[in-house]
């Protein structure tokens, strides 16, 4: 049976009680410590710098005064400092980043679906790793809400790669304590918890409607970055035959005939319009969407995102 998150109505289920996150067995641990090795290196090699470029800090703030040598600006010197000592010096300032990087990923059952080797969840914790530890490097903070049904785990804003191990951690362990996907619950709770400006990554397959007064409240207050990790099938159903398919949400049970061209493209179609009607109110609201496929290499992606803010800025 090929369990996916279907995007058209379905028959009120039967519910499954809700799973427990996994134990911190030795197994998962490799996993954290693989995905957090892997992401040091691209963030080594590829994206500190265009990080720092994107994500500014808030501005100045005076560091020093040091003694001038030439070659210095001179549009650097300190003339208060020079009329009371007769000695020319230095202004030295260092950038006042203190940004706070907020994650707000969905654990729900349809993250852990799909046909590729890579699971969405996986994918979306590697993500994650990546641009938290650029983050942390960038001597920012960074945070975590996980949600399902319902927000369902806050970990507050903190710096340092161990904090980034808990992050990649609490990602790759949990397990929906509750059916379905409700973004707007997950906003609502952000708006309330975190009163600072932030900026916050959504990472979702996005196969739920999206409810725009709650994006937009959130959106007023925060710079929503949208991720959206897919899996291949959800997106376009093979020609596999007769199948039946279990909603990975709800648990209802359907059979597709998907030798029918007929069936592969109205459930293609209704995706299409899905995302449609998303990237509308994301352009509406300013919000920049990263795209990422289970089983393809995101790379290429987050490198658009970069480029594509920095020549905006």
């Amino acid at each position: 049976m090929l369990r996916l998150p279907i995007p058209f109505p379905r028959t009120a289920p039967s519910r499954a009680a809700p799973a427990l996150d996994d134990p911190l067995t030795p197994a998962l641990l490799a996993r954290v410590r693989a995905i957090e090795l892997r992401a040091r290196r691209l963030v080594n090699t590829l994206f500190l710098g265009e990080y720092h470029a994107v994500f500014r800090g808030r501005g100045l703030e005076f560091d020093e005064l040091r003694p001038y040598v030439p070659g210095d600006d001179v549009r650097a010197l300190d003339w208060n400092a020079y009329a009371r000592t007769g000695e020319p010096f230095i202004r030295r300032y260092r950038e006042d980043r203190d940004l706070t990087v907020i994650f707000v990923v969905d654990v729900s059952a349809s993250q852990f679906a799909g046909a590729a080797p890579v699971a969405k969840s996986a994918l979306a914790a590697e993500i994650a790793a990546v641009l938290a530890l650029a983050a942390v490097r960038n001597k920012d903070r960074v945070g975590l809400l996980l949600f399902a049904g319902r927000p369902q785990r806050y970990v507050r804003p903190a710096g340092g790669a161990t904090h980034v191990l808990r992050v990649i951690r609490e990602i790759l362990r949990a397990r929906p304590a509750h059916p379905g996907t409700d973004l707007a619950a997950a906003l609502q709770y952000l708006v309330g918890v975190q009163r600072r400006r932030a900026t916050v990554f959504l990472i979702s397959d996005f196969l739920a409607p999206v409810e725009p007064a709650r994006l937009r409240a959130a959106a007023s207050r925060h710079d929503l970055i949208a991720v959206t990790v897919r899996d291949p099938v959800d997106e376009a159903l093979p020609d596999a035959g007769v199948v039946t398919v279990a909603d990975a949400e709800t648990g209802a049970v359907l059979e597709l005939d998907t030798c029918d061209p007929a069936v592969r493209e109205a459930y293609a179609r209704r995706v299409r319009e899905l995302d449609a009607d998303r990237a509308a109110l994301f352009g509406q609201l300013g919000i920049d969407e990263i795209r990422a496929v289970a089983g393809e290499d995101y790379v290429p992606a987050l490198l658009r995102f970069f480029r594509r803010r920095g020549a905006a800025a």
